[in-house]
């Protein structure tokens, strides 16, 4: 039998107290939730809600998409809805740990009605599109823990002020980075973000296809030197550098969920040089492709 390797999804009626959640029906917008390790609630999953996840005790893995990489305590990390993720403890005492993650559960969908509304929600809107792709933040995870306490102990409109407050104090950190290959930036011509963000909706469905950047302006009614300074603008990256890392992505998405040999998943994401492919895969994601499917085996934890 083939051994299952997309992450599970998490759905709300296995979100029980004995798992560290609070019970249905005695919170708002905001879920707490705490837990120790080891925990049935460790695993390669994805969920609708955001969720700003910190860790308080022990150190190891942390898998968020296609990022691998290595966390300790004060580790504070926002994923966003669907993103897969996981968090491997691999220096644990015999007995384990009573509390290791602390974490807020939102939905996404009325903070958005609401800053519809509201203006002052709004300005939270950029960070919740960034936490599509994973954000890491520095130097507030004291301050963090002290939050999340807070708002663990109120109800109602005081634990909501309380969220709102945090979740500005995420908004204006500039000391943050990014856990995947692929992310727009803010823009304040709004008419060529929509023009550069039809193109990345292309090329997310097109990326194994033979394009060229000429291609795409005449797509969009663009000039190459037009197209390529608000492109740069827009993602932080030339066009063949994002193109690579769009490829990348894919091909991280397959080798972790499917057991198709190295070559292949190169030619299929869209790669005609297994070299290149292998040298740019080094460049991006710092190993190999072989190294980060072995890796990436870990996203299960023990006994998968």
């Amino acid at each position: 039998m083939q051994r299952v390797r997309s992450p599970e999804l998490e759905h709300d009626v296995a979100r029980t107290a004995n798992l560290g959640y609070e019970p249905a029906g005695s919170y708002g917008h905001v879920r707490c939730l705490e837990h120790g390790f080891p925990n049935p609630l460790v695993r390669w999953h994805y969920h609708e809600e955001y969720e700003l996840h910190l860790i308080v005790e022990t150190r190891g893995k942390v898998f968020v998409g296609d990022y691998i990489g290595t966390f300790e305590p004060g580790h504070l990390v926002l994923t966003g809805p669907r993103l897969p993720h996981n968090w491997i403890s691999t220096e644990v005492p015999p007995e384990g740990v009573a509390l290791r993650d602390m974490v807020l559960q939102f939905p996404d969908a009325p903070l958005r009605q609401a800053a519809g509304l509201i203006p002052e929600l709004a300005e939270a809107l950029p960070l919740l599109e960034r936490a599509r792709h994973g954000i890491e933040f520095f130097g507030l995870s004291d301050h963090a823990r002290e939050r999340f306490q807070h708002i663990k102990q109120t109800h109602g409109l005081q634990r909501f002020a309380l969220f709102c407050e945090l979740l500005g104090e995420l908004q204006r950190c500039n000391d943050y980075r990014m856990l995947s290959t692929v992310q727009l930036q803010s823009f304040d011509d709004d008419a060529a973000l929509a023009r550069i963000s039809s193109i990345v909706d292309y090329l997310s469905e097109h990326y194994s296809e033979d394009f060229s950047m000429a291609d795409l302006c005449r797509r969009v009614g663009m000039g190459e030197s037009s197209f390529s300074r608000y492109f740069r603008r827009a993602t932080g990256n030339t066009f063949t550098d994002f193109v690579n890392r769009l490829r990348i992505n894919k091909a991280c998405q397959l080798l972790m969920e499917t057991d198709r040999y190295i070559t292949n998943v190169c030619y299929d994401v869209g790669f005609n040089n297994v070299a290149n492919f292998n040298r740019r895969f080094l460049e991006i994601k710092g190993q190999t492709p072989k190294e980060f499917r072995r890796q990436a085996e870990a996203r299960f934890g023990a006994g998968r």
